[in-house]
């Protein structure tokens, strides 16, 4: 089971992480926090940004840097006022959870920020080979999203078991490996849900009905998770 164990200050900044950081790996992050994450044409954008980078001893990483959105973001594109605990901790340590629950979620590894009042934040998992979001998938190989489409309403599912609330769970936040192993990505702002699973079910079939719908996907995958998830008993 992994467990956040550390939370050591390196020059400013402050990690939260599962296994001891060295100065050499923690000096590797920061320098990719102050590189600017590469544009993406992902079919459904996000908030966030990320790059990828390897790091001795730890392979393969995806550091996601926290942006924001909206009008607010246009003044203000990084940074965020500190009230309890950040951003990056909050979706590092739900990812901690979903993952000891046995939700395909992508490893994370470590989370940073860097400042008092004011501060940015990053978060860092263990990356995912050649990942394709379901939302590409759709679009050239529809027969291949219709299979897997079986696995993402069976991890959505258990979300909802665990009353666990995604807030933005939508065909891009879900990517598929050439294995066929389907992982839930990007759960800022996510939470454990107060209310009863009806409900959370309900706010998962609209929510991705909306992304659907809004960017033009095919039909069949709010077809099928609006299927699949009422089905649930």
């Amino acid at each position: 089971m992994l467990k956040r164990t550390q939370t050591p200050t390196y020059n400013a900044y402050q990690f939260g992480t599962c296994r001891p950081l060295t100065e050499l790996q923690m000096n590797r992050l920061i320098g990719f926090f102050s590189q600017p994450p590469p544009k993406t044409d992902s079919v459904l954008g996000g908030r966030s940004s990320v790059s990828y980078h390897r790091i001795e001893d730890l392979g393969p990483v995806v550091v996601k840097h926290y942006k924001r959105g909206g009008l607010i973001g246009r003044l203000i594109k990084r940074r965020y006022l500190k009230w309890g605990k950040t951003r990056s901790q909050l979706e590092f340590e739900l990812l901690l959870k979903a993952k000891n629950l046995g939700i395909n979620v992508p490893e994370p590894i470590a989370y940073a920020h860097r400042g008092r009042l004011l501060y940015r934040a990053w978060l860092i998992t263990r990356e995912i080979k050649q990942p394709l979001s379901l939302a590409r998938l759709s679009l050239t190989d529809e027969k291949r999203a219709r299979r897997i489409m079986k696995s993402v309403i069976a991890q959505i599912s258990r979300l909802i078991d665990h009353n666990l609330l995604h807030v933005d769970l939508h065909p891009g936040n879900v990517v598929v490996d050439q294995k066929d192993r389907v992982f839930l990505l990007d759960f800022d702002k996510g939470k454990v849900y107060k209310g009863n699973k009806t409900k959370l079910r309900y706010r998962y079939i609209n929510r991705w009905q909306r992304a659907v719908s809004k960017h033009k996907l095919p039909k069949m995958l709010s077809e099928m998770m609006q299927a699949g998830l009422q089905n649930l008993p």
